[in-house]
């Protein structure tokens, strides 16, 4: 997503106009209080993590060096963000217990996706995304809609890209928990042999 275009606004802010911010944020705000959502499963604490996010974009631009995508960049304040957040407020996060499916399940769960129509796959994800623990909401939102790669990823959350590949397999094992408890039958019977 990184565009020579933000490249250009980040220049422009450096160089002191503070003005081209704007355009930044306008870019990336639906999608920093979507992630801080999924983590801090607060509407208000999300728009208060989504302003401290791009206080802290603004205030460390200097540091960014271009050598990963400027959205890649701005997910990982916001993943820190969140979780001074949750540290803070010390919240229970509530456990979704994973049942055993093994990786064709999750594989025919992918393709149960694949056959509903978009609009109705993204809500059902999404729904399905707000029921579970924070870390596992935001990597599946990385993985399933900003369509970040692995070595994305694991720069975001400071990760090895094997650890990454662990946690999003627990992830989605969870979200097929919670999905086949969700979904239509007949959505189903697409991966339930």
């Amino acid at each position: 997503m990184t565009t020579n275009n933000d490249i250009y606004y980040i220049n422009l802010i450096i160089e002191g106009n503070s003005n081209a911010f704007s355009v930044l944020v306008d870019r990336y705000k639906d999608l920093v209080f979507s992630l801080a959502l999924k983590m801090v499963k607060n509407r208000e604490e999300a728009e208060e993590v989504a302003q401290d996010t791009f206080i802290k974009v603004y205030k460390s631009l200097t540091q960014f060096k271009g050598d990963s995508k400027f959205s890649t960049w701005i997910y990982k304040v916001t993943y820190n963000t969140c979780l001074d957040r949750l540290k803070k407020n010390k919240r229970e996060q509530h456990v979704v217990p994973i049942d055993e499916f093994n990786t064709n399940q999750i594989k025919s769960l992918d393709n149960a996706l694949d056959t509903m129509q978009d609009k109705e796959r993204i809500q059902a994800i999404q729904d399905c995304i707000e029921l579970l623990p924070s870390d596992d909401a935001f990597l599946l939102t990385l993985f399933y809609f900003e369509e970040q790669s692995l070595e994305e990823i694991a720069n975001v959350v400071n990760l090895t890209t094997n650890n990454v590949k662990v946690k999003l397999f627990r992830s989605r094992k969870k979200l097929t928990t919670i999905l086949k408890e969700r979904l239509e039958p007949e959505i189903i019977q697409h991966y339930g042999s």
